[in-house]
């Protein structure tokens, strides 16, 4: 498959995982597992990817050259529903220059002593850039709500407070996309039991993965009301779905590929006095 064909590839009906505004949903309608936008099979999509990358990595050094719009990557999901894996694969080949990644763990002294959205805020991108976040300002409604740090009234208002600061970014140039990772209980076992057996992903085990696991049905409630609240016509959330990590990542990187290529955009136009020629 050569470039030729780079326009015409990746998932189809990308729409069918986009979560309309407003909707009230059950994640048990949403299959974790599956893979009917692709036709091909796992090595396939491995090529696809690569063109797409490419593809991604040309996109993103005209959205920075052209220093116009900027782009918001919001990555949620459960422990292990590969926010970092889906980052590593899909942004694997661009510029860093352009592109910055935050992870947002529990707030600092200086943080806690600001409003929730002050840090994020700080994070988001500028004219050029693209900014991946690594888990959100979604953090303050979702393990809030669950330990109770925050009452149901409360979580309501953050999400009024998210959706209007998520439409000041839109406003003011920025293109907001956002993915919740969903994946199976079942397969959150095993990949907790991967990290025990591997040296190499031992580091990233916590004991805290497991303590959170009993507090699934409370997550699954909590991030269905969450995306119902907060998927809006101008920072709509995709409900992802990540049980196969191939198919996952082909779907996040189709979805980021199109919605740069429906920007338009076009390089500058050279400096005045410049010529087309040769350089002397």
């Amino acid at each position: 498959m050569g470039d030729k064909n780079i326009d015409n590839i990746g998932i189809r009906n990308l729409e069918k995982y986009l979560l309309p505004s407003g909707k009230n949903l059950s994640l048990k309608d949403y299959a974790s597992d599956d893979v009917s936008g692709f036709d091909g099979d796992k090595d396939a999509a491995r090529g696809c990817l690569r063109l797409l990358c490419k593809k991604l990595s040309r996109l993103q050094e005209l959205l920075y050259a052209e220093a116009k719009h900027k782009v918001l990557v919001v990555l949620q999901g459960m422990d292990t529903a590969g926010k970092d894996g889906t980052i590593k694969m899909v942004f694997r080949g661009v510029n860093p220059q352009g592109v910055t990644v935050q992870s947002f763990k529990t707030p600092t002294e200086e943080e806690s002593s600001h409003d929730y959205l002050w840090r994020i805020h700080r994070s988001v991108p500028g004219k050029g850039r693209i900014a991946i976040f690594n888990r959100s300002h979604y953090e303050d409604v979702l393990i809030t709500r669950v330990h109770s740090m925050v009452s149901k009234d409360e979580c309501g208002e953050r999400y009024s407070q998210i959706n209007d600061f998520e439409r000041m970014l839109s406003e003011e140039g920025t293109v907001i996309l956002k993915f919740f990772l969903h994946i199976d209980k079942d397969e959150q076992k095993k990949r907790l039991q991967a990290r025990l057996d591997d040296p190499r992903k031992q580091w990233k085990f916590s004991a805290s993965d497991v303590a959170e696991r009993k507090f699934w049905d409370d997550y699954v409630r909590a991030y269905e009301v969450m995306l119902g609240a907060t998927s809006t016509d101008y920072a709509p959330w995709y409900v992802i779905p990540a049980d196969k990590k191939w198919y996952r990542n082909l779907l996040v990187a189709s979805i980021i590929v199109d919605k740069l290529k429906r920007l338009n955009m076009k390089y500058p136009k050279p400096a005045p006095g410049l010529s087309a020629g040769r350089s002397k």
